[in-house]
């Protein structure tokens, strides 16, 4: 091995040689002890003076190297066995740098791997929702399924228009034209035209993956997760949870440690799938007049939380264990087929039309239908919307989400019916915040302002997944309790984030002092946030007890 490495190892084998029966296995036996192999350590009878001194031999090693003691003897072992590969062939490339090694000097660069990373998606979230992705969908949503457009001076109605026309030709019933029109129509429509930035994101995405950088990704963030005791075989499923949490959930099954797994489970879903962008990208346009840092925050945000989750939850009694070895195959770079490319996103895309097509057109005519009938003077019949059937189940738990800014009922109905699907919400939202004369957009902009859409965002980006995902979770679990718990750490998590986004962005936006809402309130929220914050600090940065031991 390496000098500094074989260094620490002559010290070890020092400190044991008198306790080894077996002279020729003294190396061995040191090696295993630089890795702080338990069963090993717990074979041999050393003093705790020599054990403290091995321990200081090793952090200094590990310091040095900035890594810990189980990967430095792989990677050791990996040079080794690269050095003798190398003596097997005379051809003079075989001693030049290939070009994937210099990009890997780059990308994979213990300071600079991180920005790069979050460079890069930032620029695909911004091209996906802001750029590209928005002028297609703008198109979608004002002329498709909107007022209609112009091919060669002529004007053609807009999806809407045509179906509300086409059933008043044929003298359809007033109440099948709301339906039709106003509840499926409107609701799946309001989906669907995200497709142009669900396709744009996912070619993106298809790219990175096929041409090989997200593999260095885990490679990377395995060299952060280890710091904290997780592994990087956890990014695996949650890069697979980009397209749908359900895969994503089900990928857990490649990782060994029991702990681990259980934790991606966990947090998977935290990353935003395909399902969400529609979702975030209403509330940048709508709330936030399009503005171009909200979508690639909302991704950082899940990426934090698999973070923050991840430590908390591995310092618990029942989830605590040492990180498991991480060993990935790194590919050549290479630019990706376009057929396979083109396919991998079009397989994406149709996933969400499909769903589009079926459970959210079913969703949104029941949602329609809940939200037209209800009971008036005692009798059963068509009534306003805010005296339904809906607004009186939204209004019977908008209280809950009162502290985090939506205790509106039409907002407490889209997050639990984004339980159904997380596309939902935007129907949801379309067939209830309905003003005449104004679009969706406008219509949103009125009812929430930007840290109450920021609270809603975040909240429903972060709580339990769909009914899918939710079957994922107990079919991996196995188990009742793990999934009830599960679900719950979500849905509290999710709660608790939204409310310090909430209050603080009340605070920065001047909402506290200037009027828009009760001073006194406002402030005890702001303190409670920052109690909120201290408590994840304190959970987060607690000394691990067996660590400090050197165990």
């Amino acid at each position: 091995f390496s000098g500094i490495i074989e260094h620490a190892l002559a010290h070890i084998e020092e400190c044991v040689v008198h306790e080894l029966n077996d002279e020729r296995k003294q190396r061995w036996y040191a090696i295993k002890m630089f890795e702080r192999d338990e069963k090993v350590l717990s074979q041999l009878e050393i003093s705790e003076e020599k054990l403290a001194h091995i321990e200081t031999d090793i952090k200094l090693v590990e310091k040095e190297l900035d890594d810990d003691s189980e990967s430095i003897i792989t990677n050791e072992r990996y040079n080794y066995v690269s050095d003798i590969l190398k003596t097997c062939y005379k051809k003079k490339s075989t001693t030049r740098i290939t070009i994937t090694d210099k990009i890997d000097k780059i990308v994979t660069h213990r300071i600079f791997a991180l920005p790069i990373f979050a460079l890069i998606m930032f620029l695909v979230y911004f091209v996906s929702v802001t750029t590209i992705g928005t002028w297609l969908t703008d198109w979608t949503n004002d002329c498709l399924f909107g007022e209609g457009f112009n091919v060669f001076d002529t004007h053609i109605d807009g999806i809407p228009t045509l179906v509300e026309n086409g059933l008043k030709a044929i003298n359809c019933w007033d109440w099948l034209i709301d339906l039709v029109v106003n509840g499926i129509v409107s609701g799946v429509g309001a989906v669907l035209g995200f497709v142009p930035q669900i396709l744009v994101l996912f070619l993106f995405l298809s790219f990175l993956e096929a041409c090989g950088y997200m593999s260095r990704i885990a490679f990377v963030l395995d060299r952060i997760f280890r710091h904290f005791g997780l592994s990087g075989k956890s990014f695996i499923p949650m890069l697979v949870g980009v397209g749908c949490s359900v895969p994503g959930i089900m990928a857990s099954r490649t990782i060994e440690n029991e702990s681990d797994r259980k934790i991606t489970i966990i947090t998977t879903s935290f990353i935003p799938c395909g399902a969400k962008l529609p979702f975030i990208a209403l509330i940048a346009g709508a709330i936030f007049g399009g503005e171009w840092w909200v979508a690639p925050v909302a991704y950082f945000i899940g990426m934090a939380s698999v973070l923050i989750s991840g430590i908390i939850l591995k310092q618990t009694k029942l989830l605590k264990s040492e990180a498991t070895p991480f060993v990935l195959e790194l590919p050549l770079y290479h630019m990706p087929t376009l057929k396979n490319w083109l396919r991998n996103t079009w397989d994406r895309g149709w996933s969400f039309i499909k769903k589009a097509g079926t459970v959210i057109l079913l969703s949104s005519a029941v949602i329609w239908f809940m939200s037209s009938f209800g009971i008036a003077n005692g009798k059963f019949g068509y009534v306003d919307m805010d005296d339904s059937f809906l607004a009186y189940f939204g209004k019977t738990f908008a209280w809950v989400f009162a502290p985090i800014g939506f205790g509106n009922w039409q907002s407490t109905v889209a997050s639990v019916t984004g339980l159904v699907a997380k596309e939902n919400i935007v129907a949801t939202l379309a067939s209830l915040f309905t003003v005449e004369g104004m679009n969706t957009y406008q219509s949103l902009a009125l009812v929430f302002t930007k840290s109450e859409g920021f609270s809603f965002l975040v909240f429903n980006l972060l709580c339990a997944p769909c009914f899918a995902a939710m079957g994922a979770i107990k079919r991996e679990m196995n188990n009742g309790k793990w999934t009830a718990f599960a679900i719950t750490y979500q849905c509290v998590y999710a709660y608790l984030i939204a409310f310090v986004c909430y209050h603080f962005g009340n605070l920065f936006t001047g909402a506290i002092w200037n009027g828009t809402m009760n001073k006194t309130w406002g402030i005890l929220g702001l303190i409670l946030a920052i109690m909120v914050i201290a408590f994840f600090v304190i959970a987060i940065i607690r000394p691990d007890k067996k660590r400090k031991k050197g165990a």
